[in-house]
């Protein structure tokens, strides 16, 4: 099942901190991530819209969210269930919601109108979204919302420069009026704590202080009216309307004296200019703090500015990057502020106070290219074609470190078997290694004239790296330990495509679009050993982790299995089907005829073996049983249909008599134009405003430990791991073996039988509860006991074990007596063992980085205390020696 998504922090739509101010909500395409800023981790939610998140409405509470998309299709999500309560539809591109200060109600603006409904979750209602009041006041189309404190009155800023003051209640002293004052767009409205005074920011940089002459406990309400009467109203216009619109309030831009008299009214007290650049320096987003009076300002020029109200005082301003800051957030305490950069997809919390980061992410600029895995499964690195090599840490989800040495695309990424080195192969004619110790690249391969590399491998020693060319046709072949170019492997007669090499044999196969599979003997003076011909040009090869099978995709759909020992070719499934292509907006073809000359790209096997991964140019990636050749599952990677090439049908409502409506740009330099793409460009035309991806999968890849894997596509990283739901899954089950019989064993101390009765129900809490029942001076004596098939099921059980366990010198000792004891054994079976000891060694890798960074810090500590103290304790001992001589020069006095 989907686990989470790497590579992209954060797309278009407004950053939302939760309650306590430690997590941030940030929309990534159609889908949201949960930044933890405390622990340091992030994931992404298990549900996603229909097209891209516009805005996001965060419930008081923090428990309950709004996600609305482009269309205007929100979803209710529970933030506590991680899963969606309700959904509906608001027909037209909604600008901005906001929820009441006291979770009642909550506010939606799309036009040039205002909705307020009844807030979810206050009471049980067949219908989550009811209408209450419909505000009409701004011609032009709303922007932004802002609720008083005590959810009495709302702000609603507009496109038509002026800013709009509604009540929540109907208040006999309140009408509805505009508040002017401004030449430009309004970014944002703010009200003061407490206070219905108010401030207005526009998009030319001008900021408005509104001072209002009566209090909020000064707001009357309205007199009651006949309820019979309002309720018979209420129904003759449910008969008359399909659908309930609630009252309807109707604002005045220009009220006569008459009806201002004894009202409330707003005088502009200020008014200040951010600065004086005109209109290369638009203003693009603002927050405000109400407790600290801290207002935030962001720029198209990525520049921030701090300023303290109401007297304007600049605190800050700085700069995140030269691209426009298109969200920002303050947490509850005011400590942290949230920027968000649509353009580098690039998110930061900055501390002000300390002048710090917290947290400093940005994915792939471009579409990511390739992945690997560490041989511990504990990070990920990826290349894209920005030229940024990124390397992931899967428990977290955060970059740690990004290299940028790269001038142009990058096509292929790898680990080397000690994990410790990053390999990528770029466009740019340079094979580079970093080191993961130092963060640096400590050697670079080039080849004798000027080459773009498209493929890469590494063999299983780490001291054989391979390139392949796509314009020369050339295999290179360099010396780790060296860097010396060892060979020139040439003998293809079209671009390489694909290199792996064999993980039990210096073994390189090679895979061309000549239509042939080249394997290379490393050892025997680089001789090729064997041709695979193939019917179609050769996409992508990979060998199976034993090295005994190898897997070829080509062009023509088809996935071939072979012996390549002996040359024979023992199996094909034939994918072109499973495919399933998308059509184009602007395709004149259906996705049927379409997906015929699409194929795999990338194909990975799984840690056992079993199973081979492939992907493409769609939105699925297949799962297929290498045994049985057929089909086992197909995921859908998105559902995002913001991306091109998703819909299999042509919709008629977007066709007119000229064509697509996809051919028509109506952006005037805004984000809602659709671009004409050249033939054959992915990346969309760079003259154009605006251009939609299309949804691929560049790479698949299986983790080592074979409970997740991994592929590069459009939407950014997404990893699948396994169920961790609660699934009955008895293993040898006979009729004795039951929770009571098993309870009665241990309390008999009988620990080897009841761990096997345990496995046998395959229920993980009581297989804890069984292993932790055992007293570690026994654990040696159950060991040596085990059955063989059991020590393999334990082994698994202690690598998922230590992954949340606190009991870490407990289960070591397990790990270390089995390992120990039945270490021949498991090494007759290691290939099929590989992936169970690949995970146990990434769950005590991570244990010893956190255990032992915390030894050095207190180490460090324990240092300083002491040399602290000794130097106390010295001063303190020259301080009282002087005195100990006067009284030892008054004794000798005496004693004379």
């Amino acid at each position: 099942q989907f686990s989470g998504l790497l590579g992209t922090v954060y797309r278009r739509g407004n950053l939302s901190f939760t309650r306590d101010g430690n997590s941030l909500l940030s929309p990534v395409g159609n889908r949201i991530s949960l930044f933890d800023l405390k622990n340091n981790k992030c994931e992404t939610l298990p549900l996603a819209t229909r097209l891209n998140i516009v805005c996001v409405g965060l419930s008081p509470d923090g428990s309950l969210a709004i996600l609305i998309d482009e269309e205007g299709a929100a979803l209710l999500v529970s933030l506590i269930g991680k899963c969606v309560i309700h959904q509906f539809y608001f027909h037209q591109p909604v600008h901005s919601v906001s929820f009441s200060p006291d979770g009642k109600k909550f506010v939606v603006t799309k036009d040039n109108l205002a909705y307020l409904y009844h807030a979810p979750g206050k009471k049980r209602e067949f219908n989550a979204f009811v209408l209450d009041k419909t505000y009409y006041g701004p011609y032009d189309e709303t922007t932004c919302i802002d609720w008083t404190d005590d959810s009495k009155c709302f702000a609603v800023g507009s496109k038509d420069m002026s800013t709009w003051v509604f009540g929540a209640e109907r208040w006999a002293n309140l009408i509805y009026y505009s508040l002017g004052g401004h030449k430009d767009v309004i970014v944002a409205c703010f009200f003061e704590e407490n206070s219905l005074d108010l401030y207005t920011i526009s998009q030319d940089a001008a900021l408005c202080v509104w001072q209002c002459d009566t209090e909020l406990d000064g707001l009357k309400p309205m007199p009651p009216k006949d309820a019979a009467k309002e309720k018979k109203a209420a129904e003759d216009d449910e008969e008359l309307l399909e659908e309930p619109k609630g009252e309807e309030i109707h604002g005045k831009a220009d009220p006569s004296e008459q009806e201002t008299r004894n009202k409330v009214k707003y005088s502009r007290v200020a008014k200040y200019f951010f600065n004086k650049e005109g209109d290369f320096n638009n203003l693009t987003a603002a927050a405000y703090h109400k407790k600290t009076h801290l207002l935030v300002t962001g720029f198209a020029s990525g520049v921030f500015h701090l300023h303290e109200l109401p007297d304007f005082n600049l605190i800050h301003s700085l700069s995140i990057s030269d691209q426009r800051i298109a969200s920002i957030s303050i947490n509850c305490t005011g400590d942290w502020i949230a920027f968000g950069c649509s353009g580098l997809g690039q998110l930061l919390v900055w501390e002000w106070q300390s002048e710090s980061y917290v947290l400093k992410q940005q994915g792939h600029f471009n579409s990511m290219v390739s992945l690997a895995y560490s041989p511990d499964g504990q990070y990920i690195v990826t290349g894209g074609e920005d030229g940024k090599v990124k390397v992931w840490n899967t428990s977290s989800s955060f970059c740690f470190v990004t290299f940028t040495e790269h001038n142009s695309g990058v096509t292929a990424v790898t680990f080397t078997s000690t994990g410790y080195v990053v390999l990528s192969a770029s466009l740019d004619g340079t094979v580079r290694a970093f080191d993961l110790h130092r963060y640096r690249n400590f050697r670079t391969f080039t080849s004798p004239r000027p080459s773009q590399f498209s493929c890469l491998a590494v063999d299983s020693s780490g001291e054989i790296v391979a390139a392949g060319s796509q314009d020369s046709f050339e295999i290179f072949i360099w010396s780790m330990q060296s860097g010396r170019l060892l060979d020139v492997l040439a003998g293809h007669e079209g671009p390489i495509s694909s290199l792996s090499f064999n993980p039990m044999k210096c073994v390189l196969a090679s895979a061309s679009w000549d239509k042939t599979v080249k394997l290379w003997d490393m050892l025997d003076s680089w001789r090729t050993k064997e041709t695979l011909i193939m019917n179609s040009d050769v996409l992508v090869v990979a060998f199976r982790p034993d090295g005994k099978e190898l897997a070829v995709a080509a062009l023509n759909g088809q996935i071939t299995f072979w012996d390549h020992e002996n040359a024979v070719q023992t199996g094909s499934i034939e994918g072109r089907h499973d495919l399933q292509m998308g059509r184009k907006e602007l395709d004149k073809i259906t996705a049927k005829q379409a997906a015929k000359g699409k194929s795999f790209t990338t194909l990975c096997y799984s840690a056992d073996g079993q199973s081979i991964l492939a992907g493409g140019l769609s939105k699925f990636v297949c799962i297929y049983n290498v045994k049985e050749q057929i089909l086992m599952k197909k995921f859908e990677i998105s559902c995002n249909y913001s991306l091109d090439a998703m819909e299999e049908y042509l919709d008629r409502r977007k066709m007119t008599e000229f064509g697509s409506m996809a051919l028509i740009d109506e952006g005037g330099g805004g984000d809602e134009g659709v671009a004409i793409p050249l033939p054959g460009v992915k990346r969309g035309d760079m003259s154009y405003r605006h251009f939609k991806p299309e949804i691929r999968v560049t790479c698949v890849r299986f983790c080592p430990t074979g409970r997740s894997w991994a592929a590069t596509t459009t939407e950014g990283l997404l990893l699948y791991s396994l169920d961790s739901g609660l699934i009955f899954d008895p293993f040898e089950l006979d009729i004795d073996v039951t929770p009571s019989n098993i309870h009665k064993t241990l309390s008999q101390k009988e620990y080897t039988m009841a761990i096997v009765m345990a496995f046998k129900l395959n229920e993980k809490k009581l297989i804890q509860e069984v292993i932790e029942a055992v007293p570690s001076s026994e654990v040696d004596v159950v060991c040596s006991s085990l059955p063989d098939l059991y020590v393999e099921k334990l082994l698994e059980f202690l690598a998922s074990a230590f992954e949340s366990s606190c009991h870490l010198e407990f289960y070591l000792i397990w790990a270390h007596k089995l390992l120990m004891l039945h270490g021949q054994k498991l090494k007759t079976r290691s290939v099929k063992l590989l992936p169970v000891i690949q995970f146990l060694q990434k769950s005590i890798r991570r244990h010893f980085e956190d255990v032992s960074k915390l030894c050095e810090w207190n180490i460090y500590n324990i240092k300083y205390a002491l040399a602290i103290s000794q130097q106390r304790g010295m001063k303190r001992l020259a301080e009282e020696t002087p005195g100990d001589e006067e009284e030892l020069d008054s004794d000798s006095d005496y004693l004379m």
